[in-house]
């Protein structure tokens, strides 16, 4: 039994050959169109992204291998640290592992938003220190003011935004922290990225 890592990179360009195959722009990544996910009977994939697992760990713990790892990368890359006060953009199941992830290197508060209240209770059962229901209608000023109130007074060290839509990120780079880190986004919100970014 083994866990995959999902995306497979053509191994031939330069951010491959430097160790930064995660760049790669001609990235196969399982079940994101074109290509297929591997919900069937039997699966291949390339052998050098297949990692074996112990035989005491259960394919439900190895299932979490990868969603995990991608909640460790943003929080170091963030930087989250003891006595972070960390915002999470989605509550979705990347949002939740970076949730843990932030709990486990010392954030002192975590507050995670989302759009679905049964997400939030699941974040609050989860380790959130506090969660926050985006409610349409706001702008992302007066959302970073509510934001500010649920830590007191204080704004977030980080932001880790896990859900890929615009108005999210626009709210994650907005709260002006010095820190943002954005696990997910889709191609139609490049420009907010590049321009926020200069």
């Amino acid at each position: 039994k083994v866990a995959i890592e999902p995306g497979v990179p053509c191994r031939m360009c330069n951010f491959c050959k430097t160790g930064v195959y995660n760049l790669c722009v001609d990235m196969k990544f399982c079940a994101t169109p074109p290509i297929h996910g591997n919900l069937s009977r039997y699966y291949v994939h390339a052998a050098d992204f297949c990692y074996k697992l112990p035989s005491n760990m259960s394919m439900e713990e190895g299932a979490l291998m990868e969603p995990l790892a991608v909640g460790v990368h943003a929080c170091k890359r963030a930087g989250v640290s003891l006595g972070k006060r960390v915002l999470i953009c989605g509550a979705g199941p990347i949002g939740l592992v970076n949730l843990l992830t932030a709990r486990a290197m010392g954030a002192s508060e975590v507050v995670i938003t989302d759009v679905v209240d049964s997400r939030l209770e699941v974040a609050k059962s989860m380790g959130a220190t506090h969660v926050y229901k985006v409610a349409g209608g706001k702008t992302a000023e007066e959302m970073a003011g509510d934001i500010e109130t649920l830590l007191g007074g204080n704004k977030p060290d980080v932001c880790i935004e896990c859900s890929g839509v615009e108005a999210s990120i626009r709210f994650g780079i907005f709260h002006k922290s010095g820190v943002a880190v954005l696990v997910d986004w889709q191609p139609e919100v490049t420009s907010i990225v590049n321009a926020a970014v200069r």
